[in-house]
Order: C-alpha cells, then sequence, then structure tokens
C-alpha cells in the first residue's frame, strides 16, 4: 500500500511540486483512489496529497473499514477528512519531518500504522533542505522539524 503513495509522491516531486503522496483503500484491500499533494501544480492550497486521493476514490456510501495510507503524517486539514468521513485506518510513511495530527486521530478511533519508512524520511529530508519556502507555505508555516 505505501508503494502506491511514495510512487504519486515521487511524480509529485517530477512535476515541480511538494512530494506528498496518499492512496485510499476499500475495506477489502481493494485501491479506490490515489493522489499527491498538487497545491503547486494547479495552484490550490486545498489540493493536499490525502484530499487528493478522497477526491479520486469518487463518491462512496461510506468509508468504514478503509485505509488512508500517507507518505507523511497528515496535517490538521487532512486529519480532519479523515474524521470527518469515517476513515478507520491510518498508516503513516513517516511522521519525524511533520507530525501532524494522527495522534489526535487515535483519541477519536482511528487505527494508527506510523512505519518509519527511511524512503518516506528521505525523501521529505532532501526536500525540505532544498525548498524551505515551499515547504514553509505548504505546512502553513507551522515550521519543520
Amino acid at each position: 500500500m505505501l508503494a502506491t503513495a511514495l510512487a504519486e509522491a515521487r511524480a509529485g516531486l517530477d512535476e515541480g511540486g511538494v512530494p506528498i503522496g496518499a492512496a485510499l483503500y476499500g475495506p477489502d484491500g481493494t485501491l479506490w483512489g490515489r493522489g499527491r499533494n498538487r497545491r503547486v501544480q494547479d495552484g490550490d492550497p486545498s489540493a493536499h496529497a490525502e484530499t487528493t486521493a478522497f477526491r479520486a476514490a469518487g463518491r462512496r456510501p461510506g468509508y468504514r473499514g478503509t485505509t488512508m495510507v500517507t507518505t507523511l503524517s497528515p496535517c490538521w486539514y487532512c486529519s480532519g477528512l479523515v474524521r470527518q468521513f469515517g476513515i478507520s485506518r491510518l498508516v503513516v510513511g513517516e511522521a519525524r519531518t511533520f507530525h501532524g495530527g494522527h495522534d489526535w486521530l487515535a483519541r477519536h478511533g482511528v487505527r494508527i500504522v506510523v512505519l518509519d519508512d527511511p524512503e518516506c524520511l528521505a525523501l521529505m529530508r532532501e526536500f525540505t533542505a532544498a525548498r524551505p519556502e515551499l515547504w514553509r507555505e505548504d505546512i502553513g508555516g507551522l515550521g519543520a522539524e
């Protein structure tokens, strides 16, 4: 599952964007939608990886039992999406570069798996070093570790 999100993150970087990718999987493990942070490419501040994956999944009658996989811990905006729609499980590639809302989601019943994946971590560390201004913009000036 993480491989899909990583492929999206790399595609976003290749397009000149922020290398964060996500994928939404149905309860049976089938891929419903995949996406990447497209804020730069689309000029849309709401086009985060999790939201583009969610939109790509299309309208569904419910999201219980689904899994959102993301290369980086989700920001508050994307954490709200997971909570709002009752996504049951969140798999996080890494949470060192940015520790988003996954602890809050855990307190509200979402099953959290933090992989601490070295490839996700290397991708974000290289990006934040090369493009600190874009990273600060992406996280709304919250600051990176």
